[in-house]
């Protein structure tokens, strides 16, 4: 990696000895490395130095990882900034959670710098092949009159005249499904296009992001096919 050139990465864990560690390999590895021990300050230090990869632990007083990772999604400025958890619950529900909050890859401790670093070379390979969902077709004229409107710039919806704020990933997902109504988008589709094909992500993921935004916008819209994907209907 030049040096000229680093990579800057955000860790954010209440445990010194932890921070110290991840620090020590990956200055070694190049990175340039910023560090916090709770998830309120890590926000702060995001939006001053705009990181491009934030690497979270799940478990923290004050504002855990999920909070964490939920409310740097929310800002426009952090859009291309990767998030990576790193915990010591392997329960399932703990990687689902993670995804729902826009996270990128999870890693459970204990942590063996080698593998770490090659999950973060990856994502960081990944980001600079990334395509913008502002790069995803334009909604056709009409779409106003499905009751749903999209304004890309604030990652927010209109729906049914109230405002709402989606979380990135359900945010490009619904984006990709309004870009051509009634049209069947397979998984391996939305896996490419929202995750692209070297994201580490669970089966279910697809599944709890759609679950998230029928909670939000109404069961009527998104439409299951079968053992195909899911498609965007006006009624």
């Amino acid at each position: 990696m030049e040096k000229e050139n680093k990579y800057r990465v955000l860790l954010v864990d209440d445990e010194p000895d932890i921070l110290e560690f991840l620090s020590y390999n990956l200055e070694k590895a190049g990175y340039e490395v910023f560090s916090d021990t709770n998830g309120r300050a890590a926000i702060e230090t995001a939006l001053r130095t705009r990181p491009h990869l934030v690497i979270l632990d799940v478990m923290m007083p004050e504002m855990d990882g999920i909070e964490t990772c939920e409310e740097i999604r929310r800002y426009k400025e952090l859009d291309n900034t990767l998030v990576l958890f790193l915990t010591a619950r392997a329960e399932d529900y703990s990687q689902i959670a993670g995804f729902t909050a826009g996270a990128d890859d999870y890693v459970s401790k204990p942590i063996k710098p080698r593998v770490l670093l090659s999950r973060i070379a990856a994502l960081l390979r990944r980001r600079a092949s990334f395509t913008p969902v502002t790069e995803i077709p334009a909604l056709p004229a009409d779409s106003k009159n499905t009751g749903i409107v999209i304004d890309r710039e604030r990652y927010m919806i209109v729906c049914d005249g109230s405002e709402m704020l989606l979380p990135k990933k359900e945010f490009e997902l619904l984006n990709l499904l309004m870009s051509k109504p009634e049209k069947v988008f397979t998984r391996e589709e939305i896996f490419s296009r929202i995750w692209d094909s070297t994201a580490i992500v669970g089966e279910r993921t697809i599944d709890v992001h759609i679950r998230k935004l029928r909670e939000k916008i109404g069961d009527s819209y998104i439409k299951t096919v079968k053992g195909v994907g899911y498609r965007f209907s006006h009624q």
